[in-house]
């Protein structure tokens, strides 16, 4: 795989969009993985009784997707550094296919360091549903 290089980032340009489908599967296999046992996120009965629809995506797993999203940009030699904005504005639950999507805002060099800030947000059919948020990664320089 090629790298991504700082010069060859434009402001604007937009990110491949990532698509999720949360399957039950899927959403119990995250909350065992990432040891979140609320049975808000793997039990529809509990989480309907608790006033969600369905039994929905963690934080954990949703900053995962917003980091496949990144570091399918970024590639291997891009690092992640700050995660700044990040809000759950409604549940992401089990049956919904969601989409994170990404924009470039802001790109500087600073003490030798090349950074690029990137502004995301996760979408269902009905609108935003995480976000929007930014990523503050760095990239290398071609010189």
């Amino acid at each position: 795989m090629n790298e991504r290089y700082w010069e060859d980032v434009q402001i604007g340009e937009a990110l491949r969009p990532e698509t999720f489908h949360l399957s039950v599967y899927r959403l119990v296999m995250a909350a065992g993985a990432t040891r979140d046992f609320n049975s808000i996120h793997h039990n529809s009965e509990y989480a309907r009784q608790s006033g969600a629809e369905d039994m929905y995506a963690n934080n954990v797993f949703l900053q995962g997707m917003w980091e496949k999203t990144v570091r399918a940009y970024i590639r291997p030699a891009g690092t992640i550094r700050r995660l700044k904005g990040f809000k759950m504005k409604t549940f992401n639950t089990a049956g919904e296919t969601v989409t994170t999507n990404g924009t470039v805002v802001n790109k500087w060099i600073e003490e030798g360091t090349a950074f690029v800030e990137i502004k995301l947000w996760t979408e269902n059919a009905d609108g935003i549903t995480v976000g929007p948020g930014t990523m503050i990664v760095t990239l290398p320089l071609k010189n």
